[in-house]
């Protein structure tokens, strides 16, 4: 068989695995969050999320919308060296976002099995 047989055969095979794939995992919704940063603000937005009055207060002292945490859990920074994660029940998760080059907010998550308790929000000095 020659070599451009071969290739029409396997770009045949290739097309019609892709389209599979897409009726398959067209309607569902399918994510690819592998590291330990997307894993951890996945299971954060997947729980319900209660808010304690100093997060309030400092969410009001701040001007933080309702917007912006969903910014902050969709694509924030968790950091893992200041947070508390070998807890039995309920972790403790810091997560930075920069909301410009001047101005960034840090969130003190406590992450449940049931529910998300976000317990403190401060402003980034760095």
């Amino acid at each position: 068989m020659k070599l451009i047989h071969r290739l029409g055969y396997y770009m045949g095979g290739f097309v019609i695995g892709i389209l599979l794939l897409f009726f398959f995992l067209g309607g569902k919704r399918a994510s690819c969050d592998y590291g330990p940063n997307a894993r951890t603000l996945k299971n954060i937005r997947s729980k319900s999320r209660v808010y304690s009055e100093q997060a309030l207060q400092d969410a009001r002292n701040l001007r933080i919308d309702t917007h912006l945490i969903e910014k902050v859990l969709q694509s924030g920074d968790v950091l893992f060296s200041e947070s508390i994660t070998n807890r039995d029940s309920c972790n403790i998760y810091l997560v930075q976002y920069r909301i410009s080059s001047e101005r960034g907010v840090i969130f003190k998550i406590e992450n449940c099995s049931k529910a998300a308790h976000i317990l403190h929000v401060k402003k980034d000095h760095n």
